[in-house]
């Protein structure tokens, strides 16, 4: 764990008027900075490392849904939790992907500084890209901290992002299930 990453939490502490040597904050850098490290994981994770070849001849060309994966994120601009839920579909073209795999890709961007509408598109490409599916379709419902604890503190917002690529684009058939199976 990097050091200079402690003292920059302490130096935090000093500038909230606070005594880094108190007992309750004696060991808090050193937390706060493995905590870092932790919810920002993501940016030591690649897509190859995270798929890990798990990625499998199959003959079904229907779709698959993912639902209801709970993620966990940084806002980018306040470094403020945003917590929710990604639902992830694909129409496979003779490969599937193992299935924890969507819930670790969905997580390797989660767990990096982010904004929600960018988490979602990035969340579709990596799919799309390693599946070579016809369509892919990704949408993420947060709450977010940053509108929660600050702000306007609008405590049941709810922000809905969506990403449809391929075939989840260009039919209004394919799209209409999707949407009506994530909300069954």
């Amino acid at each position: 764990m990097s050091e200079k990453l402690s003292d920059y939490y302490k130096q935090i502490l000093l500038e909230l008027g606070e005594d880094p040597n108190r007992d309750g904050l004696k060991d808090t850098p050193n937390r706060a900075a493995k905590a870092m490290r932790f919810l920002t994981r993501g940016y030591q994770e690649s897509l190859e490392q995270v798929v890990n070849n798990a990625i499998f001849e199959s003959d079904n060309d229907e779709m698959v849904i993912v639902k209801d994966i709970e993620l966990y994120s940084l806002c980018e601009h306040h470094l403020l939790p945003f917590i929710g839920k990604c639902h992830v579909a694909y129409i496979p073209t003779g490969k599937v992907i193992g299935l924890s795999k969507i819930a670790r890709i969905v997580d390797m961007f989660a767990r990096r500084l982010q904004i929600q509408e960018n988490l979602t598109k990035q969340i579709a490409d990596a799919v799309q890209q390693v599946t070579h599916a016809s369509g892919v379709a990704v949408i993420v419902e947060a709450k977010h901290m940053c509108m929660m604890m600050r702000g306007v503190e609008k405590q049941n917002s709810v922000m809905t992002t969506s990403v449809m690529l391929g075939q989840f684009r260009k039919s209004t058939a394919t799209r209409t299930e999707f949407l009506k199976l994530v909300k069954s």
